[in-house]
């Protein structure tokens, strides 16, 4: 656009990028003959060696400890594609991994003191809070090193680990801070969950129920009918669900015209406003899957009592989410802040800021849909705690 002297008052610059990750699913991912990481790393056919570190989380160590030799032979034995700068690097897991700043500036230091390009390549083998803090570090030296995911949790591998978001806690926030940086590549290694603990093993369920009950009745009927199998660590369902899930979120990541969150609307983040809330007031005791299940819970009681589920669709979730062992219930969804209000509600009003200041939360509309509403009544949610209260009391879990 030109004004009268012939200037310009406006140049719309528009463009677009694809990306493109590819998720796989394997067994024994660093097994001597198991090529399928060092293809990854070549896919791109560059003929190169790529200078490759790689960190690990030390849940993923503790519980394998040949896992460091394991990876370290892998590497050093494909001179031809990969350089190992460094010996694998053992971290901190679980949520402390991405409480604050120092781990991610320690990666960081670890990059350029390697003097590692944007060819370079990063490997994260651990749970979900290891490859957000590390993915975080990474996208931000040169503005993004190539970040392969190897998910060691059922929760990091159906759902956490596949994604296009990064991030770390700060100010007593969930993900206050964070990037979105696709992948290089993801790593689903199966067999790295033989060795979880069982509130690993069944946290991760929590996200498979979230895009079941929103999107997909019939893998709802899926989990629901195989909970048993799944509570004695099946692994035959464990895969078909972690698959099942993680192509549920993929696709809704591909299609959904809103993969980098521009707009309000998060349906993936389905329980997850009072989750992350519980997360945080518990001071991460609660894990991240056991709370968003708390979540959901709390969300599907709420759409019930609007009419959206009905009473019989309600018990059906809350007693699946109970067969595989999940809680439906926490006392802090009672606990009171220094005014005398839920303090549960603070994750209302912190979801608010997160999404842009305009709210917009994902409740089920029967069974395997959802509807999306701009506004939570406090009666009704403090109604649904009761609810949920009287159901556990009822209940015991």
């Amino acid at each position: 656009m030109k004004n009268k002297n012939n200037k310009i008052k406006v140049y719309e610059q528009r463009f677009t990028v694809p990306f493109e990750y590819p998720v796989y699913f394997t067994h024994s991912v660093f097994r001597k003959n198991n090529p399928l990481l060092s293809s990854v790393i070549d896919r791109m056919k560059e003929r190169r060696r790529h200078s490759v570190m790689v960190y690990v989380d030390s849940g993923v160590s503790d519980a394998n400890p040949q896992i460091i030799p394991a990876i370290s032979k892998y590497l050093a034995g494909r001179p031809d594609v990969i350089f190992p700068v460094a010996a694998p690097v053992i971290i901190p897991g679980g949520e402390r991994a991405k409480n604050g700043w120092e781990g991610v500036k320690r990666v960081m230091k670890a990059i350029g003191g390697n003097h590692m390009c944007r060819h370079s390549f990063v490997i994260a083998v651990g749970g979900g809070s290891v490859l957000d803090m590390v993915g975080f570090a990474t996208s931000l030296v040169h503005r993004g090193l190539r970040m392969i995911r190897i998910p060691s949790t059922v929760l990091a591998q159906n759902d956490a680990g596949i994604g296009v978001k990064n991030g770390m806690n700060e100010r007593q926030i969930k993900n206050f801070v964070g990037a979105f940086a696709p992948p290089f590549a993801v790593i689903n290694d199966f067999e790295l969950l033989r060795t979880l603990e069982m509130k690993d093993w069944t946290g991760g369920i929590s996200e498979a129920f979230k895009v079941a009950i929103i999107k997909d009745a019939d893998f709802f009927s899926f989990l629901c009918r195989n909970a048993g199998r799944l509570r004695k660590r099946n692994m035959k369902a464990m895969e078909e669900l972690i698959r099942r899930c993680a192509v549920l979120h993929l696709d809704h990541i591909k299609k959904s015209g809103d993969p980098f969150e521009a707009g309000s609307a998060r349906p993936l983040d389905f329980g997850h406003w009072a989750g992350h809330r519980l997360e945080m007031a518990s001071g991460n005791r609660i894990g991240h899957g056991q709370a968003v299940g708390i979540g959901m819970a709390v969300d599907s009681c709420y759409a019930m009592l609007k009419g959206f589920i009905t009473r019989a669709e309600l018990h059906r979730i809350l007693d699946g989410m109970n067969a595989v062992g999940l809680s439906v219930w926490s006392p802090l969804l009672e606990r009171k802040d220094k005014k005398g209000m839920p303090e549960i509600l603070t994750g209302l009003e912190q979801f608010l800021e997160h999404l842009g200041g305009s709210l917009a939360v994902t409740l089920p509309d029967t069974i395997g849909k959802s509807r999306e509403v701009n506004e939570m009544d406090t009666n009704t949610i403090l109604e649904a705690v009761r609810f949920l209260k009287n159901h556990h009391n009822e209940n015991p879990e």
